[in-house]
């Protein structure tokens, strides 16, 4: 490795970082409405409201923010292309400061719901100009380690931040005073960012490392002017791109029902304080963590058919644990269920950190990269909707055991996405599939000195 490939790295590793710690701001943002969701939850009971109809109506502010982040991850794809990745992650951060902020003055559900979206549309900002950064940064033989670094922010960084709100609302602070904190501590990362982060390897005098030759959108080079439009009709003529998307679809439900009602159900069904339950919630994301690094590299180590693989193992298990959480009786050993959440989390969130992450990068390449992560992560989020409304009406009706019995049944739809996928990729492969196109890599810079 030359001098000149040295620095390239040490930039590499430096960007990795910024963009971590920037979205785990974002997280901070994010994660602070499950946590304050009983103190809101009483607020409301206090002027009057029932604790099951404050419960859905909020379910119902979840959802329908949720649904805002979703049709702005359609317009952000194309908007990173126009304004460049580190721009609009830097405007997304701005954007979320202030709504948390705002949401603290709301005093009703009306704005409740309106500030709430308002910050999701922000916060939508987020991921896919992280992307978009990445695509000019990284080599593809080493997307699945530099994705599944990345992917730390929205696991560790959720962790992170409800870890370290959760310590505030034991301090006795309320829940406007824990949305103040959350916007202060996003504002200095963004700060930080602003002063380090760069676009391109071209603004310190290096090359882009290449992109993956297999994907679908042609002319990283030879056009660089490909319109927006071609490069949407391109994925969307894509059958495995269309299977992504539907996988994303499943997966997002699961992973967003946990985020928003796991504190909510380890306070309501195993009876844990509000700390407890906020500080064990935080179990989630770690071990999710945990998984998207093991997937990550993993992944790059075992080539074409990887990702996959890994995803059909794993989409398996969760359907088994949510099944084993729905039906198993623990008797009084409250923490057996937490440890099952845990466990859903290392089975769940290392297939999903694939989808609008490395898999987005090997299917879009530089020019397409954001476009293929906003439609992938949309259409996510779309199924994400439901994880807020419609999980609070099943787990009032039918209880947590109806409610994890419907979501181990979109694991298992998902599993099943997950093995058409990847019989696909190994009869690509066995025909014409360039295998050279998925050499592994330890190192981030894989371009030759």
């Amino acid at each position: 490795m030359n001098k000149g490939s040295g620095r390239l790295f040490r930039w590499q590793v430096l960007t990795l970082f910024l963009m971590a710690i920037g979205y785990t701001g974002y997280y901070f943002c994010r994660s602070n409405f499950s946590l304050v969701l009983p103190n809101i939850i009483a607020d409301l009971t206090a002027q009057g409201m029932s604790v099951a109809d404050a419960k859905i109506k909020l379910g119902l502010v979840a959802s329908i923010s949720v649904l805002g982040y979703a049709i702005a991850k359609f317009l952000m794809g194309p908007l990173s292309e126009i304004l460049g990745g580190r721009r609009g992650f830097l405007i997304g951060m701005l954007g979320s400061v202030a709504f948390t902020i705002f949401f603290t003055f709301s005093g009703s559900l009306p704005l409740f719901t309106l500030t709430a979206i308002g910050g999701r549309l922000f916060q939508s900002m987020g991921w896919v100009n992280m992307v978009k950064i990445s695509s000019r940064w990284f080599s593809y033989s080493t997307y699945g380690t530099a994705m599944g670094f990345l992917s730390l922010s929205f696991l560790f960084g959720d962790a992170l931040a409800r870890k370290t709100l959760s310590f505030v609302i034991g301090l006795g602070y309320n829940w406007r005073e824990i949305y103040w904190c959350s916007a202060g501590i996003l504002f200095v990362i963004f700060i930080v960012n602003f002063f380090f982060l760069k676009e391109t390897p071209t603004e310190i005098g290096s090359e882009e490392p290449p992109a993956n030759a297999s994907n679908l959108v042609e002319g990283d080079a030879s056009n660089p002017n490909l319109q927006i439009s071609k490069i949407v009709k391109i994925l969307l003529s894509n059958k495995i791109f269309v299977l992504i998307c539907l996988l994303t679809l499943g997966t997002t439900i699961v992973r967003e029902t946990f985020n928003t009602w796991t504190t909510t159900y380890f306070s309501e069904h195993l009876g844990f304080s509000h700390v407890e339950a906020s500080s064990n919630s935080a179990w989630f994301p770690f071990f999710g963590g945990l998984s998207v690094l093991l997937a990550g590299f993993g992944s790059d180590r075992l080539g074409t058919n990887g990702r996959a693989a890994i995803m059909s193992y794993s989409l398996f298990l969760s359907t088994l644990l949510l099944l084993l959480l729905a039906h198993f009786d623990f008797g009084q050993t409250r923490y057996w269920h937490v440890f099952v959440v845990a466990l859903v989390a290392f089975t769940l969130l290392g297939p999903y950190s694939y989808l609008g992450g490395a898999i987005a990068l090997d299917l879009g390449g530089k020019k397409g990269s954001a476009i293929a992560c906003g439609i992938i992560d949309g259409v996510g989020y779309l199924g994400g909707f439901l994880a807020g409304g419609s999980i609070a009406k099943i787990s009032v009706v039918f209880g947590w055991k109806g409610a994890f019995t419907a979501l181990a049944g979109i694991t298992l739809l998902s599993f099943l996405g997950a093995l058409f996928f990847l019989f696909e990729q190994r009869r690509v492969t066995a025909q014409s599939f360039d295998k050279s196109a998925f050499e592994p890599s330890l190192e981030l810079n894989s371009k030759k000195s």
